[in-house]
């Protein structure tokens, strides 16, 4: 790497660092003590602990592993070791106040840009500084959606990654199907070109696809609506052995979300705030049972992650076939603007569907990056060959537990999300930000 190229990486890396940081500090600035504890619900975690676990993996993993330095604090391994200490116990660790939690993570970070600017900036100090830098985008999406769940206020226009444009105009339904040519040998999965890829993207492998019609927006808040309407939670047949379970446990008649409106209609909370659903707004935290269900009842079908990353990520030739060429995003390699897809919480919610043309893909999908997370059939397993990486509790203890999402949502951040990107969520999870999009059967 010359000097110039070593200078630009080194540049690009603090400010990830910092800015990553900074959101992290912003989305609990406004938060009383009271709200960084929170109630205890089994898909969240004290904001609190977010915080510290943050700073503890990027201590764990850069400061300790990476540059031998020894431990900042004794006890931070027995707090925020996710993977040691039980989500179920963490309200009742002896955690840090607000001030001295806050100051721990200052405290990594500044230490942290120190060996960035002091240390060579070779591939493996690359390596853990990203890991670090996108397990706090992770998490902040997370916080995000807990604050959702615990209803909090939507995060302040402080906490938004970049100054966010205007209010967009409602920009209606986009209805219809695209055709996606079938593809033999398909690499499906990431490149050994690309310059990050967590574990379960490896390796690029050959898949056969056969030709399929995709749906060129994700399902919308209407189009919900009306399978509600029609008895769609009281229609067993609609619904999986295990889709069956879930309702009658959870005994929904709508999305989690929803409430009927008084004069008709239907209202959705958004953070602390009741509102009318948008119509041509994507359906958001539907889980992937009820996904299913909506997709049996409209004679349509989830797409396999296979047949979303081929619409995604390949271009049509003239005669119909697919091109050798593999986008990193479906608009190109460019990477994302405000333009393109709605990341980074340039807003607080989903986007009309029929927003943002300048992202669509070769074939004519619209905002398969950003906006929502959206499931596909498949549930989450290795590639061919699959070999874990030093971060082993990212992907393997969940192999056949969960389903995979794909495509990111309004709270992801643009610098991690990429065509090839897996997501996954067991299918009970209704809190993410996640929608769907469907295929012809």
């Amino acid at each position: 790497m010359d000097l110039a190229c070593k200078a630009a990486a080194e540049e690009e890396l603090t400010r990830w660092v910092r800015d990553a940081r900074d959101f992290t500090f912003h989305l609990v600035e406004d938060l009383t003590d009271e709200q960084l504890l929170g109630k205890i619900v089994a898909t969240v975690n004290p904001m609190i602990w977010h915080v510290g676990h943050i700073a503890w993996f990027q201590e764990r993993w850069v400061l300790r592993h990476l540059n031998g330095r020894p431990t900042l604090r004794p006890e931070v391994d027995a707090l925020y070791d996710s993977f040691e200490v039980a989500h179920e116990i963490r309200w009742d660790l002896a955690m840090p106040g607000r001030e001295s939690t806050l100051a721990y993570a200052a405290e990594v970070l500044e230490n942290v840009l120190e060996t960035v600017r002091d240390t060579a900036l070779g591939e493996e100090a690359t390596y853990y500084n990203r890991l670090s830098v996108f397990h706090e985008d992770m998490h902040d999406e997370a916080m995000i959606h807990d604050r959702q769940t615990q209803r909090y206020s939507a995060p302040t226009l402080q906490a938004r990654a970049v100054e966010p444009p205007p209010e967009a105009e409602p920009a209606g339904p986009l209805p219809g199907d695209v055709e996606v040519p079938g593809a033999q040998g398909y690499m499906l999965g990431g490149s050994q070109d690309m310059p990050y890829v967590f574990d379960n993207e490896k390796w690029a492998h050959p898949v056969d696809v056969a030709p399929f019609h995709i749906a060129r927006a994700a399902v919308t808040n209407g189009e919900f609506a009306q399978f509600v309407e029609a008895g769609g939670y009281r229609s067993e047949q609609f619904w999986s052995i295990r889709g069956r379970l879930w309702l009658g446990n959870s005994r929904a008649k709508h999305p989690v979300y929803w409430r009927p409106g008084r004069g008709g209609g239907w209202r959705c909370r958004r953070f602390d705030r009741w509102e009318p659903i948008r119509e041509h707004q994507p359906a958001l935290h539907v889980n992937w049972f009820e996904a299913e269900a909506y997709c049996n009842w409209a004679g349509r079908r989830l797409p396999t992650e296979a047949e979303w990353e081929l619409a995604a990520a390949t271009v049509p030739a003239a005669n119909g076939s697919l091109l050798g060429e593999k986008r990193r995003y479906p608009w190109g390699d460019a990477a994302p603007t405000p333009q393109h897809a709605n990341l980074d919480c340039h807003s607080t919610a989903p986007a009309d569907v029929a927003a943002l043309p300048d992202g669509d893909s070769a074939h004519g999908c619209r905002q398969m990056l950003g906006n929502v997370w959206e499931w596909t059939a498949d549930a989450f397993y290795p590639y061919p060959g699959f070999v874990v990486d030093p971060y082993r509790e990212y992907s393997a203890p969940w192999f056949g537990y969960h389903k995979v999402l794909r495509g990111g949502s309004w709270a992801t951040r643009s610098r991690m999300i990429r065509n090839t990107w897996r997501n996954f969520f067991m299918p009970d999870r209704s809190d993410v930000f996640a929608g769907f999009r469907t295929c012809s059967q």
